[in-house]
């Protein structure tokens, strides 16, 4: 079905990018001395874990294999690349610049998967409970910038 098609193609993009995040979060979470920095990354890399799960439990619910990789030559890869840069620069509000540029990213990429018109109801019921944790990711991430600039 083509449905099923373009479903696969937009979960594919979603889980991609969650798998950069995951891996960004992850390596950075490892890297960083700062105890709240670690936690909020370490957090943030275990729920971009299970959300990715959930929508690669959506495309083989759709019938396809999902994608277990992370885009690599991806926007999002570059966006952890400098995270990772900026932790080990030990620069706090670096950091949470890096990090909140990734969430956007990452927020925008879902915003779009839903303003298709293209999706499923299926599907897009799971994409739009991925979004609700990105969107909760990305709400945190700014409350503490914005914590750190008070």
């Amino acid at each position: 079905m083509l449905g099923d098609s373009d479903d696969n193609t937009v979960l594919d993009t979603l889980v991609a990018t969650l798998t950069d995040s995951d891996n960004g979060y992850g390596d950075s979470g490892e890297n960083i001395e700062d105890g709240r920095l670690k936690q909020l990354f370490l957090e943030s890399a275990e729920e971009r874990a299970r959300v990715a799960e959930d929508l690669r439990a959506e495309v083989r619910r759709l019938g396809a294999d999902p994608n277990d990789d992370g885009s690599l030559a991806g926007k999002t890869h570059q966006v952890f690349l400098d995270l990772k840069a900026a932790v080990t620069g030990r620069d706090d509000k670096a950091i949470i610049n890096e990090v909140e540029r990734g969430e956007d990213y990452l927020k925008e990429k879902f915003e779009t998967a839903l303003a298709s018109d293209s999706l499923s109801a299926e599907t897009r019921g799971a994409i739009d409970r991925a979004a609700q944790s990105v969107r909760k990711g990305h709400d945190k991430v700014s409350q503490m910038k914005h914590a750190m600039e008070a």
